[in-house]
């Protein structure tokens, strides 16, 4: 019985030391912070950290400088080419004027003097009759017109070429039969001086229903 309370005794003896001691600390960490001991120290251990602002100078653009003035040049003025032409003294005078003014200028042959009497193709004697050649159709028809035929004559008194419609009638009937009269007739060739020459002359043919 008497070792059992030597041992708790013992135990709470321990206790009671662990327990001041750990006061004691507590205690002088208080001090050391109230005191200012503490903030020295961490400054000896760690300086404190400065921080500086430092204001950032925004460059401004700046315009380029001006280009330099342009000077103009004076023109070059190149002077002409010298040229120089060498005439010998002795050298003849040209002719050439001379020689064309003083011969005469031969004149041409003088143009042929006009015909003195120019006597035009005619129709000939005993000339068909337009009753004749009157298309049948056209008759019957009732249809009348007078076309102008155009014919040229060679010199023999003979058509030289096929008569053609000068003017129509506006028939077709009435334009072919005036073509066929104009072929069936006789005519007169012209003359130029007393001599037969080709000549083409122009006549109406008259299609008119008599009653």
């Amino acid at each position: 019985m008497p070792a059992h309370v030597r041992h708790d005794s013992q135990f709470a003896t321990r206790r009671t030391t662990v327990f001041f001691l750990i006061l004691g600390f507590h205690v002088l960490i208080i001090w050391l912070i109230a005191s200012g001991l503490a903030r020295r120290l961490v400054e000896t251990v760690a300086p404190p950290i400065q921080t500086d602002i430092i204001e950032e100078v925004q460059q401004r653009d700046t315009p380029p400088p001006p280009p330099p003035p342009e000077f103009e040049r004076p023109p070059v003025e190149v002077p002409p080419p010298e040229v120089s032409i060498d005439i010998p003294a002795d050298a003849a005078p040209s002719t050439a004027i001379t020689d064309v003014t003083d011969r005469p200028v031969a004149k041409g042959p003088p143009p042929p003097p006009p015909p003195k009497n120019v006597k035009k193709a005619s129709l000939g004697k005993g000339f068909p009759n337009s009753e004749d050649y009157y298309p049948a159709a056209a008759k019957r028809l009732g249809e009348e017109g007078s076309p102008t035929v155009k014919v040229c004559i060679g010199p023999n008194g003979k058509l030289s070429e096929e008569p053609t419609i000068a003017q129509s009638s506006g028939n077709a009937r009435l334009d072919e039969g005036a073509v066929k009269l104009a072929k069936a007739g006789r005519y007169v060739s012209g003359s130029v001086d007393g001599v037969p020459s080709t000549d083409c002359l122009s006549f109406r043919v008259k299609f008119e229903l008599k009653n």
